[in-house]
């Protein structure tokens, strides 16, 4: 076969360079919409698993979400728990009152939905009836009445007491002398009492006998006023309990309507009961004037003492008939999930009580789903942690260890565990989820359903009518703008340019929809109210050019000569090869020379990017296989040694893959034979140990790549690709680059195996394998001589005759 039929035969014609889009298909679902609700489009294995999940009420069917952005999974998700949701009862209401036996372990109450926010303003209403009842109860007259009466019996003890001493002071010429609360005594003389100054004037013996009287009397009336403490305790005391009396005389019966109002309720009848005794000292506390610093009186915030003692915390709360709650949680720290307890300085110290305590998303998502991000859930190893362990007890996970630090020996709570209802939805990537499952036996038993999204959905008739009409949707709801027939077939054909397949479509719809919304702004700027082919074409081209400035430089360095690579000639040991490479979220192909050198020795074929540590593993293994290539293909007669060396030229950063493993071989080949390899030719593919030619990643904008560098230096007909014959079904090229192969100014070519690749490269037969051999002047024939002769130089067995023969 020669080169010029093969070509002929290899060349791919321009109806194979993308798949075809009707557009009187395009047309017909654009009058008859799909007549079903589209909430989602295609990914059924992942809506069977959610389904199967969300009907499993057992526990330990979570669900983890496997796939990457933009394939909706957040959407379907979404979606389907709104929709379940409504399938579930309404949740309880979860709240948090203080625990007067002891305020560090609050007691959690679950209410019906609805009832937690009236109990709030029941006690509210409670709070504001105290506060209008006292201290104003206490200048009541019955009150008054008793407790003058308690005054009165102290006051006539005392007066009892004193009366004594006073008598016995009489009679011993001494006056007892009551001044400001305090007793003393004060010589009388001829009825009158003496001063200072007068008593120093007596004869020392009368002073003497004073003295003696007044040490007397003293002692007298210490033994008198001995019971003075008990008598005020006692007054104090029995002052308080009419206090206390008059308080739940006052209390009661506000008390009583709310005890039978939550009659049927056992958690909110025993708050009430130790709010009964508490709000008895409370307002002996706070609200009573006899207790109260008039200083401080003014600054004193009696409404707010009371409703942080004793108002309920209401963590969650819903309304009647409400659906199951679904929530997300894009931040999922610790206490963002579990909870946290806030705290307030007071004079340097940390203090807190049960009304700081914050709901978490679990608190939130109690009796219906949570969805998180695996990886943000597990960056955190107390999170996993404190996850795992409140699904396996069923309980929320209170306490809080990155809290404990902080707050040092300061006054911290521990509240009563909420039991835990809840399932949970991990959105992940396909290698966290392996990862996680062989390093953590318990997330299998605790995540037992795989949601799997697709890369790409089939593009039958139905999926291309669902598309056109979620993409419709999107334009009219969101938008307000139309989009035209054209526009649709247009957008067909970037999907499919994203799974770069021709029967299939990208799953990555939300890119769809981001080029659509990128398209409408091109439209308004035009001022049409429908969107055409080419605002599709402009948007791409707009997202190319922002994103396009390093591809633009590499073009630019080949265009000036500062990176070498040719587009017309021939080489020896030189062939272009096609990268390409992937920076953020946009891929663009490059060639790169790709040259090799053969000489004597015995150090086989070495790799200069693996030499030098450039080259990853994949790309290493490509050129290891090229030895068994040599080896199976041509030396079965004769040891295969040689030393040869392959670089991808200028290259300077890492390179993985094994697509240049073809273009490798052919350079190796060209290096052997000394045949010289065209350079209006690039080709990309991997190959095995057999010389079949096998599929490669990014081959349009490998193509396209080439495709821009030739046309930048002008087209002449002879230029064009070699692919493997595999990836044709994965061509979806630019409308340039087809109509540049209609016109044949361009050429892709498709080849199976290193044979044919090789004969379009060098336009030359690669010949095939007879019992006589491989056809004399064949590049196999070639190589093969070549090789022998080179084996035999290194061996030693070399003969001038041999070699004479080869020369000629």
């Amino acid at each position: 076969m020669t080169k010029s039929k093969l070509s002929s035969e290899k060349s791919l014609q321009a109806s194979q360079l993308a798949p075809s889009v009707s557009l009187n298909h395009i047309e017909n679902c654009i009058q008859n919409p799909y007549p079903e609700a589209l909430p989602f489009i295609g990914q059924q294995r992942a809506q069977t698993a959610l389904d199967f999940a969300l009907g499993m009420e057992l526990p330990g069917y979570n669900v983890y979400v496997m796939g990457e952005a933009a394939l909706g999974r957040f959407t379907m998700v979404k979606d389907k728990l709104e929709a379940h949701s409504k399938t579930k009862p309404t949740p309880k209401e979860w709240l948090y009152v203080n625990n007067y036996d002891d305020h560090r372990e609050p007691i959690a109450l679950f209410m019906q939905a609805g009832e937690s926010k009236q109990l709030e303003a029941d006690i509210d209403a409670f709070i504001d009836e105290i506060l209008d009842t006292f201290p104003a109860a206490f200048d009541n007259p019955g009150y008054q009445r008793k407790k003058k009466s308690l005054d009165k019996e102290f006051e006539q003890k005392y007066d009892a007491a004193i009366t004594a001493v006073e008598q016995q002071a009489t009679n011993m010429s001494v006056a007892l002398i009551e001044d400001t609360g305090t007793v003393g005594f004060a010589p009388v003389v001829e009825g009158k009492q003496l001063s200072d100054t007068e008593f120093s004037a007596l004869d020392e013996h009368v002073q003497a006998h004073f003295l003696t009287a007044i040490e007397t009397l003293e002692d007298a009336l210490i033994e008198s006023l001995i019971e003075l403490p008990r008598w005020k305790r006692e007054s104090s005391e029995r002052l308080r309990n009419l206090k206390k009396t008059t308080i739940e005389m006052a209390t009661k019966p506000l008390l009583k309507a709310l005890e039978h109002k939550y009659a049927a309720h056992i958690g909110v009848l025993r708050y009430l009961k130790d709010l009964k005794v508490e709000i008895v000292d409370a307002v002996l506390d706070w609200l009573d004037d006899d207790s109260s610093n008039d200083e401080n009186k003014d600054d004193f915030d009696s409404k707010g003492m009371l409703t942080d003692f004793f108002a309920p915390n209401i963590l969650v709360e819903f309304k009647e008939d409400d659906p199951a709650p679904v929530v997300y949680e894009p931040n999922p720290t610790f206490g963002n999930i579990f909870g946290k307890v806030e705290y307030a300085t007071s004079q340097g110290n940390l203090i807190t009580s049960y009304r700081s305590i914050q709901a978490g998303a679990l608190h939130r998502a109690n009796g219906g789903y949570l969805i998180m991000d695996a990886e943000k859930v597990l960056a955190n190893a107390q999170v996993w942690d404190g996850l795992k362990l409140s699904l396996k007890t069923h309980q929320i996970k209170n306490d809080l260890p990155y809290q404990d630090n902080s707050v040092g020996s300061s006054f911290t709570l521990k509240p009563q565990l909420i039991p835990l209802d809840v399932k949970i939805i991990l959105l992940g990537s396909r290698d966290l989820y392996y990862t996680i499952g062989e390093y953590d036996e318990e997330f299998a038993e605790l995540f037992r359903v795989l949601a799997d999204f697709d890369y790409y959905l089939p593009s039958s008739d139905k999926m291309q009518y669902q598309f056109i009409t979620k993409v419709m949707e999107y334009c009219n709801e969101t938008l307000k703008i139309e989009l035209s027939s054209s526009a649709l077939a247009r957008m067909l054909k970037f999907s499919y340019r994203q799974a770069e397949h021709h029967s299939k479509l990208s799953a990555r719809f939300a890119d769809v929809l981001e080029l659509v919304a990128e398209a409408s702004f091109y439209a308004k700027q035009d001022g049409v109210n429908q969107i055409a082919a080419n605002h599709i074409d402009e948007a791409i081209a707009g997202k190319e050019y922002r994103t396009g400035q390093l591809s633009e430089n590499m073009l630019s360095d080949i265009q000036e000569g500062h990176t070498l690579i040719a587009t017309e000639g021939t080489a020896i040991g030189k062939v272009n090869g096609l990268t390409v490479l992937h920076i953020g979220d946009t891929a663009f192909g490059t060639p790169a020379r790709i040259t090799s050198t053969v000489y004597a020795g015995a150090d086989g074929v070495i790799d200069v990017e693996r030499e030098v540590d450039l080259g990853k593993s994949i790309h290493s293994k490509g050129v290891m296989l090229l030895t068994g290539y040599l080896g199976n293909k041509y030396a079965q007669d004769f040891s295969l040694t040689l030393s040869a060396n392959i670089a991808i030229e200028q290259n300077y950063g890492f390179i993985d893959g094994d697509s240049a493993s073809l273009a490798e071989l052919c350079a190796l080949l060209s290096a052997v034979t000394q045949l010289p390899v065209d350079q209006s030719l690039a080709l990309t593919g991997s190959i095995n140990q057999h010389g079949e030619v096998q599929a490669i990643g990014g081959v349009n904008e490998k193509i396209e790549g080439f495709f821009k560098l030739c046309k930048m230096r002008g087209l002449t007909g002879k230029q064009g690709v070699i692919i493997p014959e595999s990836n044709t079904v994965n061509l979806v090229l630019d409308d340039e680059v087809i109509a540049a192969v209609e016109k044949g100014l361009f050429h892709v070519y498709a080849v199976a195996t290193v044979d044919e690749a090789l004969s379009l490269l060098m336009n030359k037969a690669a010949g095939e394998l007879s019992e006589e051999g491989y056809p004399e002047d064949s590049i196999n024939a070639v190589a093969m001589a070549k090789l022998e002769r080179i084996a035999k130089v290194v061996n030693g067995d070399d003969d001038k005759g041999e070699e004479s023969h080869d020369n000629n």
